[in-house]
């Protein structure tokens, strides 16, 4: 309970550090999810982009087959890793976020 003007310029000071260290910490996560889809997607390019000098330099239709079957089966395996390390990113943000408010009302949880 709120009893004096000192008491309300606590919690509100409080709120404002809560929201601070918040969005802080939303920026820092934000900034490596970004950094890690932008890796992504140059490593997808050029894997893509060699897999097309290879299948242009391919020397039969079974041979061109192979390497089409590989990369496909690389690029599924890598987009699958990357989906789940993104989502475990997100589900980190998530948490992270939560922190400063949970510290702030610990029994809403």
């Amino acid at each position: 309970m709120i009893n004096n003007a000192q008491d309300f310029q606590k919690l509100g000071q409080s709120n404002v550090e809560a929201a601070v260290k918040t969005f802080t910490e939303w920026n820092k996560s934000w900034q490596a999810i970004a950094a890690e889809m932008t890796d992504y997607s140059k490593r997808s390019f050029e894997e893509g982009t060699a897999a097309c000098e290879k299948l242009l330099n391919a020397k039969s239709m079974e041979q061109a087959l192979e390497i089409q079957t590989t990369f496909a089966r690389r690029a599924y395996e890598d987009y699958v890793q990357q989906y789940s390390k993104i989502t475990d990113m997100y589900a980190s943000v998530a948490k992270e976020a939560y922190r400063p408010m949970e510290q702030l009302f610990p029994g809403s949880r």
